[in-house]
């Protein structure tokens, strides 16, 4: 769905939640700020820093304003993710590349009390869905550190192809870190026999997982 506030996703778990990816707004200031402080010990080991150290403090609706900006402009995407009506998350998809790269990547947190849920892959199925088959993007890529045992889950629930390591590659918690590299491509969805769509793929996985319980 397109409002004049941007483009808002919908969807269910494989639980059957039901989980909407929005944009931000500037009344979600308080909400969003005690999400991330009541979890700050739980996300801060993965959060990107600056290899300048301390930068200027960024206020909310500055990073709202820049938000907007780069959606209009199509450089990348920043939703909340709801559940019940409530902010348990954030998922971007980032540097947009257009031409013949046709590529972004998609970084993402959820709270602490919902871990386990399949909230995170049914939101990055759902942004890739829309990457791939609504704007027309070629491919998703994921970078995860190796530590994230929890972000990889993400990624191997949508049977997405592990293209291998990439030293220092992010600054993440103070330092350059190593990540592993997680993608799919629209050949992939097309041809690897595990789903055309992410919604897809995270179905089938749910299915056997269910199956093994």
């Amino acid at each position: 769905m397109v409002s004049r506030g941007g483009v808002t996703l919908a969807g269910r778990t494989p639980r059957g939640e039901p989980i909407v990816l929005r944009p931000f707004r500037f009344r979600d200031q308080e909400e969003f700020t005690e999400a991330r402080r009541r979890d700050k010990g739980w996300l801060t080991p993965w959060d990107p820093t600056s290899p300048d150290g301390e930068l200027p403090a960024t206020t909310y609706r500055e990073m709202v304003r820049r938000y907007r900006s780069r959606a209009r402009n199509r450089e990348s995407l920043a939703f909340l993710i709801e559940l019940h009506g409530e902010i348990v998350g954030q998922i971007n998809g980032n540097s947009i590349l257009w031409g013949a790269a046709r590529s972004f990547s998609a970084g993402y947190w959820v709270s602490s009390r919902v871990a386990g849920r399949w909230i995170a892959p049914t939101a990055v199925a759902l942004l890739g869905d829309y990457g791939i088959g609504g704007l027309g993007l070629h491919r998703l890529e994921l970078g995860i550190r190796p530590e994230n045992t929890a972000s990889i889950a993400v990624a191997r629930k949508l049977r997405m192809r592990e293209e291998g390591a990439r030293p220092n590659f992010l600054h993440i918690d103070g330092a350059w870190r190593d990540h592993l590299i997680f993608a799919l491509t629209t050949e992939d969805l097309a041809e690897d026999g595990w789903g055309s769509t992410f919604a897809q793929r995270l179905a089938r996985s749910w299915a056997e997982h269910v199956a093994h319980r």
